[in-house]
C-alpha cells in the first residue's frame, strides 16, 4: 500500500536548498505529498509558475538534472535559461558574486552545479531568490530527495527501512545521509578505508538518526552492510573532476562491486539503486542493474516529479 497521500499543500521551507540540512521530516514528507499531487495530477500545475524564469548554470555535464529541471518548470508554465559554465568555471570572467546580483534582477531562482560548494553558498550569500543545488563536491540534495520518494513508494513507508550504500563515500553518499536519518531510515555505509564519507557529514546525520529514531552505520565489509537491507545504493567509483584517479580506484574498490553474490546477502526483496550514470562491470554486474529488482529508472523518473514539487515550494 502507497503511504504517499496526494495533497496540493505546499510546505513552508528555506528559501535556498544548498545540503538538504534546511528541512526537517515533517517538511520532507509535505514535500513528498506534493510531489505525489503532481506526479498523479499533472494537468493541475499547468500553470502553477508561469511567469517564473529559471537561471540553470552548469560546470559539469548533464542528463538527469538538466533535462528535468528544464522539462520541469516549462511542464508548470514557466522557463529556463541554461548558462553552459562546462569550458570555463563559474567567477573566471566574471565574479560569482556579479553574476549573482544580475541574475537575482531577471530571475525568479537559479539551479547551479558546480564542482565547489562554496560557489552555491556565494550565488546565496548574494541573491535574494532561491539556490538549488543541482550537484556539488559536498552532496546532490536533490537525488536523494527523489530516491527516498521512490523507496517510499515501493516500500509504503520509510522508517526503519534499512538502505545499504556501497562504494565512495562521496556527495551523493552524503545527501543520503543528511535526508535518511530525518526520515528515520537506517542507512549502512560500507566503504573502503580512506574513502569513507566526511565524518562531519556523518556527525550531523547520526545526531537527526536520534530525533526520528533511524540508525547510521559507518562499516568495512560491504556483505554486513547489506545483510537485510531493503534497498542496495552504489555510485560510480570516480566521479566526475577525479577521472585521473579511475585506474587506482577500480582496483581498490573492486571488492565492493555489488554483484549478484552480494545482492543475495540482502532481503529477498530487495531492491537495486544507482543515480546513474553507471559504469556496468565496475561498481555494479549488468545483472543487478539489468535485473526486475532494479529501480535505476523509477529513481530518475522521479527526479522530475519531487523537483518540480521542489520549484513549485521555492519559487510559487
Amino acid at each position: 500500500m502507497n503511504a504517499i497521500t496526494a495533497t496540493a499543500t505546499m510546505p513552508k521551507l528555506a528559501s535556498d536548498l544548498l545540503t538538504g540540512n534546511e528541512w526537517n521530516s515533517e517538511q520532507i514528507h509535505e514535500l513528498y505529498h506534493l510531489a505525489a499531487d503532481i506526479k498523479a495530477r499533472p494537468e493541475r500545475f499547468r500553470s502553477a509558475l508561469a511567469g517564473r524564469f529559471l537561471a540553470l548554470i552548469f560546470e559539469k555535464p548533464s542528463l538527469r538534472t538538466r533535462v528535468t529541471f528544464e522539462v520541469g518548470i516549462s511542464s508548470m508554465g514557466g522557463g529556463a535559461v541554461f548558462l553552459d559554465h562546462t569550458q570555463s568555471r563559474l567567477g573566471a570572467r566574471e565574479s560569482v558574486r556579479d553574476v549573482a546580483r544580475n541574475l537575482d534582477r531577471w530571475v525568479q531562482g537559479i539551479v547551479a552545479r558546480v564542482f565547489e560548494h562554496e560557489v552555491l553558498e556565494e550565488l546565496a550569500e548574494n541573491s535574494s531568490i532561491p539556490i538549488i543545488n543541482a550537484l556539488s563536491d559536498r552532496c546532490h540534495p536533490c537525488q536523494a530527495y527523489a530516491d527516498f520518494f521512490t523507496l517510499e513508494e515501493r516500500f509504503g513507508g520509510l522508517r526503519g527501512l534499512k538502505v545499504a550504500y556501497i562504494g565512495d563515500g562521496n556527495n551523493v553518499c552524503h545527501s543520503l545521509l543528511t535526508v535518511g536519518s530525518r526520515l528515520g531510515v537506517h542507512v549502512r555505509v560500507a566503504t573502503p578505508a580512506g574513502y569513507e564519507p566526511d565524518p562531519a557529514v556523518v556527525s550531523e546525520a547520526r545526531r537527526a538518526a536520534r530525533e526520528s529514531r533511524g540508525k547510521i552505520e559507518i562499516l568495512r565489509s560491504a556483505y554486513e552492510a547489506v545483510n537485510g537491507a531493503q534497498a542496495i545504493y552504489t555510485d560510480v567509483w570516480a566521479s566526475m573532476g577525479q577521472e585521473d584517479e579511475a585506474a587506482q580506484r577500480e582496483k581498490i574498490f573492486a571488492p565492493y562491486q555489488v554483484s549478484a553474490a552480494l545482492r543475495q546477502q540482502a532481503d529477498p526483496e530487495a531492491v537495486f539503486m544507482h543515480c546513474l550514470p553507471a559504469h556496468r562491470g565496475s561498481e555494479v554486474a549488468a545483472e543487478v542493474i539489468d535485473s526486475p529488482q532494479s529501480i535505476v529508472f523509477d529513481q530518475a523518473e522521479n527526479r522530475l516529479h519531487v523537483q518540480k514539487a521542489i520549484l513549485l515550494t521555492l519559487l510559487g
